[in-house]
């Protein structure tokens, strides 16, 4: 995939503007002092479906209609977000939208798939599993597949980084969570549309590290299992065309623990009274990780999603941090 121009990314910002507002960035002053840094927040828990994958799926489906190659809807899968910002872009579409969630996945995200017009169907016991029932359903119905990862998507995905970067372009260094990876992606394209040096730096979970693996060995590695209740980044297979620009463009990639995340859901929401999901409260998970060396630098922070189910963040809120129930095969 190649990275986008400028002019590209405003384009798909005036798209996604007819659907929702920018999302705002913010200084919270008790956040910065905790870190020993002036932290810019990107509030991408503020879209009208709770996370910044929203911004993809109205950029995809509208691809999507103008090729021609809709076939009456779509299939998908997800472990909340991605489907969500399909369904509701599908039905704005006109389109049925089939989304396959493993077993065991959020109540919540599950009932706003629905809400947004989406047909949920509960397949295997983790995300990839999900997406591989996924492609045999648009082989047997002629359904078209949309992927975790497409140009199209990014595309969309990268008006939160021009957002961020247009607001704030003298940024060091900016978090931002890795799962499918069109998030980070979508970041690498804006700062290089801008052309700024700011270093991106990408945060996966201990229980769910092949994007890190992968990125430390310079090849593809998948793992055995994603068992972190932070399930926006519980992907066991790297999503290859991502890691073709995130391993480029990225310094570093961090590993955060649950213990690490629960903690960072519970400062977000003492410090800003907002809700972090896990993916979406890991990047601060990592900064704090490094407070030493980003001290007194300006920093970026992606809160990807809000989207947390209310029994997980009562228990986080309590000083717990949530179990992950394992679904056997």
């Amino acid at each position: 995939m190649h990275l986008f121009a400028r002019k590209d990314l405003e384009e798909a910002a005036a798209l996604v503007y007819r659907h929702m507002s920018p999302t705002p960035q913010y200084v919270w002053p008790q956040i910065s002092e905790m870190a020993g840094a002036l932290v810019w927040i990107k509030h991408e828990n503020h879209t009208p479906a709770g996370a910044f994958k929203v911004r993809g799926g109205i950029t995809f489906m509208d691809w999507l209609r103008r090729s021609g190659r809709s076939a009456g809807g779509i299939v998908t899968a997800t472990r909340g977000n991605h489907g969500q910002s399909q369904a509701r872009a599908a039905r704005a579409a006109g389109l049925g939208a089939k989304i396959v969630v493993p077993h065991g996945n959020s109540v919540e995200k599950n009932a706003a798939m629905r809400a947004f017009g989406g047909e949920v169907i509960e397949y295997g016991r983790d995300f990839d599993e999900a997406r591989t029932e996924a492609r045999r359903l648009a082989a047997e119905t002629g359904l078209f597949l949309v992927p975790p990862f497409h140009e199209e998507i990014v595309r969309g995905v990268a008006t939160y980084g021009l957002e961020l970067f247009t607001a704030v372009p003298d940024l060091d260094a900016v978090y931002v969570p890795i799962g499918c990876g069109s998030g980070i992606c979508g970041v690498i394209a804006a700062r290089e549309a801008l052309g700024l040096k700011t270093e991106v730096i990408g945060v996966v979970s201990t229980h769910a590290p092949a994007a890190k693996l992968s990125f430390e060995a310079g090849r593809l590695i998948e793992t055995e299992t994603a068992l972190t209740f932070a399930d926006g980044m519980a992907v066991r297979i790297p999503i290859e065309e991502a890691f073709a620009i995130y391993s480029k463009g990225t310094s570093r990639i961090l590993a955060v623990t649950d213990d690490e995340v629960a903690e960072a859901m519970r400062l977000i929401y003492r410090a800003t009274h907002n809700v972090a999901e896990g993916a979406g409260a890991a990047s601060l998970a990592a900064l704090l990780k490094e407070a030493a060396a980003m001290r007194g630098k300006k920093v970026g922070l992606i809160l990807s999603g809000a989207n947390v189910d209310a029994e997980v963040f009562q228990k986080v809120l309590g000083g717990e941090t949530p179990p992950v129930a394992t679904v056997s095969k």
